[in-house]
């Protein structure tokens, strides 16, 4: 059996046998339909979209209330449509893992087309002006809204495409404003921006990045000032505001080699020039959450029969900072640097350490005191979830390495956050283990893990900046001052900041200091 039209078509039987449901439906009506009437389009092809945000469509389509499908486009690496888009038919193999080693096999059709942006302006041009398109979504992780440096200046590559205008975008933000600029210039038909990503206020922020290259547009001529007024005119253009959640780590050998046993050919991961993992099949757990404010100008599939929770922009902030804030978020990256400095290659073995287990928990607690209620989701019952069940799972192959990627882009958002809400009751001394995770973090960007051996540094935009400062006696604290990184200065509250340093510099003093310090931390 093959990752392919042909096989599933021809092998129906053999693939049914093997466990997996099928696309129902016509895919070739659907990609028709697609190809005629682009209703939404989704930047960020990789993992979380294919194994969650595509089997959304994948359910309303299999309902028939959804006619076309979704429309991926590759704006950073485009290799992924070389690789796993075009030679298994832009079909998706999705593994679900289930804590007690169940697994659920599906094949997706519900991406229809693929675009590389930056070889493909022509095609991006005609969805743009297409009348029928009613969303652009994304996965695109923190990073992809960067449009300034610390300094607040234009990355090189953003003011390379500040000076080109509109025909020569090349970040994904880019992208988006010249998208909404051909839509403008074909009547200005409405559309939703839909961010999809872990990041706080994410549909504001996707709003500032794309209006700042609008602006800056304008400023030089590039456009006209109705087409800012378009963007910036919420009844025409909405950036709804979104929580996303289901851990999606990276495609696992051993699932592929359990795939290759079921007679699948062809499923070995891959690894882009870009450094992407990714493969023909997605591995995933299978609880996920989305949450998206319900505010679409030119219409929506009925998201809500998919199990998506529409509502409102106040139920969405309070949904996505119970997640990234107290519930989730902060505990994966107090997993990741801990795991990373303690030798641990699997997120799951580290809810067998006890003292990692144990800082969890102390940290889950620390977030729920200032955690409110969405209503939707019950806080207590999504952490519990999270600790007994998500966390714990041996088949979901996440590591702590994964998770450490791009840290400083998270920090502002998984722990500044609630360092202002303790702030704001005078309560910042109180805190005990985020004082020890961001010391770990420190700890961790000296590169060598807790015995003194080397060990490599995920990536992170930052990270030779961070990596230069934590040489220098005085660094570590230059970095807590950085606004631009937690969100504020951390020295502003001295008792917090001063636990933060003392934990440091005990951790660095020898080998077995992190587990040490861990140890006290959470009272062991």
């Amino acid at each position: 059996m093959e990752l392919k039209l042909k096989s599933i078509r021809e092998e129906k039987a053999a693939w049914e046998a093997a466990g997996f449901t099928l696309p129902s439906y016509d895919i070739d009506a659907l990609r028709a339909q697609t190809k005629a009437a682009p209703e939404w389009l989704h930047f960020g092809p990789g993992n979380i979209f294919r194994g969650f945000i595509g089997s959304l469509a994948e359910c309303l389509i299999a309902k028939g209330e959804l006619k076309s499908g979704i429309v991926a486009v590759a704006d950073y690496d485009m290799e992924i449509i070389d690789r796993i888009y075009e030679p298994f038919d832009m079909l998706t193999l999705s593994v679900g893992l289930a804590r007690d080693g169940k697994k659920t096999l599906a094949v997706t059709a519900s991406i229809a087309d693929a675009v590389k942006a930056a070889v493909e302006q022509d095609k991006m041009h005609s969805i743009a002006a297409a009348d029928s398109l009613k969303m652009v979504s994304y996965t695109v992780t923190e990073k992809g809204y960067v449009v300034r440096d610390a300094e607040g200046n234009p990355t090189k590559p953003v003011q390379a495409e500040i000076d080109a205008g509109p025909e020569g975008p090349v970040t994904v933000m880019g992208h988006s404003a010249a998208l909404l600029y051909y839509r403008y210039k074909a009547g200005g038909a409405p559309i939703a921006m839909v961010s999809m990503d872990n990041c706080s206020a994410n549909g504001e922020r996707l709003k500032t990045s794309v209006v700042y290259i609008a602006e800056q547009w304008v400023k030089n001529g590039k456009a006209d000032e109705d087409f800012l007024n378009y963007i910036k005119d919420e009844s025409r253009v909405s950036f709804p505001w979104t929580m996303i959640d289901k851990i999606t780590p990276r495609p696992d050998p051993e699932v592929a080699k359990e795939l290759a046993e079921m007679g699948i050919v062809n499923m070995d991961p891959v690894v882009t020039q870009k450094n992407t993992f990714i493969a023909p099949f997605v591995n995933a757990e299978n609880p996920q959450y989305l949450v998206v404010e319900d505010r679409f100008p030119n219409g929506r599939p009925p998201l809500e029969d998919a199990g998506v929770y529409m509502t409102d922009r106040a139920t969405v902030d309070l949904s996505e900072k119970m997640k990234v804030m107290s519930c989730l978020n902060p505990l994966h990256t107090a997993l990741a640097v801990c795991g990373c400095l303690l030798g641990y290659k699997k997120i799951s073995d580290e809810m067998d350490d006890s003292d990692l287990k144990d800082l969890v928990y102390a940290l889950g607690d620390e977030g729920m005191q200032v955690v409110n209620d969405p209503g939707i989701i019950h806080p207590e019952d999504f952490l519990k979830e999270v600790l007994t069940e998500r966390l714990p799972n041996p088949g979901l192959p996440d590591t702590p390495q994964r998770i450490a990627t791009d840290t400083s882009q998270k920090v502002p958002i998984r722990f500044g956050a609630t360092i202002r809400a303790y702030a704001a009751q005078g309560r910042t001394a109180e805190l005990k283990i985020i004082p020890f995770v961001l010391a770990a973090w420190l700890r961790y960007l000296d590169g060598t893990d807790d015995e003194g051996k080397a060990m490599e540094l995920s990536s992170d935009p930052m990270l030779d900046q961070l990596t230069a400062e934590v040489k220098d006696p005085e660094g570590a604290g230059r970095i807590l001052k950085n606004a631009e990184i937690f969100g504020s200065d951390l020295s502003a509250y001295p008792e917090f900041y001063a636990k933060i340093l003392q934990y440091y510099e005990r951790m660095k003093s020898g080998p077995q200091m992190v587990r040490k310090c861990l140890k006290e931390a959470v009272g062991a």
